[in-house]
């Protein structure tokens, strides 16, 4: 099949499926400028990844201070904007062919993008947002910074409601999935009739799980990747190239199909 089959044929599962399901992985976001955590460039060149357990933060105040200042100097992804790829899965959701998006991403940009946060599944957590490992409380990293000196941080923020430890709402190694996100995810993913996986290397587990429950009920599977899968045999429908620039045209061509008008 030639590329442009392959996108109307995507384009006519999307039209006759009733329960879409969304995977997105990094390479979703790395058009938006965020570099995967595995390239060139991205997080683990940078940073030693044993930082980024949950054992070295509860007891490493200096790690605590290394994790902050990555924080800080990352704006919590607060510069980087939603692309193509974002903007045409929110745009599925308008037009009512979106059930849910289910994320390995932690940068929110599916909620920048339009997406309902409720319909938004994000296994690995959101960088935007900062926990109490002793109560619970959950505050956005910008109002952390209009409440607190970073000097009076010592090292990390502290809850203000019990003094307990903030820590990035994102999972660490040696840190178990949420568990709620991850059942409600699985609910989706198994009670699904399509499933577009986009910009996943599909390695990642559990998360990978997804495809493969979508699989096992039936459902249609279209991989969106630039670089192999190793579902790429399992897919319906594999495209392998730039998420927006294939997620624009399936959406142009949706439109066209059901005769979508502004």
């Amino acid at each position: 099949m030639t590329i442009e089959e392959k996108i109307k044929a995507a384009s006519e599962m999307i039209c006759k499926a009733a329960r879409i399901v969304v995977f997105t992985g990094a390479g979703v976001s790395t058009e938006s400028g965020i570099p995967d955590f595995r390239s060139p460039g991205g997080l683990w060149d940078r940073f030693d990844p044993d930082d980024f357990t949950i054992q070295k933060f509860l007891r490493s105040a200096k790690t605590r201070r290394k994790q902050w200042r990555i924080l800080i100097e990352g704006g919590a992804f607060a510069e980087a904007q939603p692309n193509r790829a974002h903007l045409a899965v929110a745009e599925l959701e308008k037009i009512g062919k979106l059930r849910c998006v289910i994320t390995q991403n932690i940068d929110n940009l599916h909620q920048k993008a339009g997406n309902a946060p409720e319909k938004v599944y994000e296994l690995h957590g959101n960088m935007r947002w900062l926990r109490c490992l002793s109560c619970g409380e959950r505050i956005s990293v910008p109002d952390m910074l209009m409440k607190t000196a970073l000097k009076e941080m010592e090292g990390f923020p502290f809850c203000e409601q019990c003094r307990g430890l903030m820590k990035p709402d994102v999972i660490f190694f040696g840190e178990a999935l949420p568990e709620e996100t991850l059942r409600d995810a699985t609910y989706e993913a198994s009670n699904c009739d399509l499933m577009l996986v986009i910009g996943s290397s599909l390695v990642v587990y559990p998360a990978a799980f997804m495809p493969r429950y979508a699989k096992d009920v039936g459902a249609r599977l279209v991989i969106i990747n630039k670089e192999e899968t190793p579902y790429d045999s399992e897919a319906d429908i594999l495209l392998q190239g730039a998420a927006g620039e294939v997620m624009t045209r399936i959406l142009a061509e949706v439109k066209n199909q059901i005769g979508f008008r502004p």
